[in-house]
């Protein structure tokens, strides 16, 4: 797999659109940091590790929904592995005028847009989500 983060958020997307609770996804570090975000910012519920059905660890990602509806409505992959994309604190991007968030992974971690800016660092842009 060469895109991990864009494999877990299209799978995200795909088990949104099928109206699943619960959607499972490879482990790893950089995918429960960008849970992590994922959560503190109230798109998912949340997430659980757990051993996969071929025994490698996994994530439990339960989604979120409201009277029916995604709270996910859309998600982009910014910075993709044939194409990085970095951003310096002031040329963070604003998704859809402050509503959504853009994940950036900083020198002091996985944050959002508004955390990075508030810890003034800029860093890669993993995607945005609203």
């Amino acid at each position: 797999m060469n895109d991990p983060i864009g494999d877990m958020l299209t799978r995200i997307r795909n088990g949104q659109m099928r109206g699943k609770s619960v959607v499972e996804t490879p482990a790893s570090k950089l995918r429960g940091w960008v849970l992590d975000v994922l959560a503190d910012e109230g798109y998912i519920r949340g997430y659980e590790a757990k051993d996969g059905k071929d025994g490698h660890p996994a994530f439990d990602i339960s989604l979120k929904y409201y009277e029916g509806d995604a709270v996910i409505r859309e998600v982009k992959r910014v910075s993709k592995p044939g194409r990085r994309v970095y951003m310096a604190v002031n040329d963070l991007p604003s998704v859809r005028q402050g509503l959504g968030v853009s994940i950036v992974s900083t020198s002091k971690g996985v944050m959002s847009d508004a955390n990075a800016r508030a810890a003034n660092v800029g860093g890669e842009v993993l995607c945005t989500v609203f």
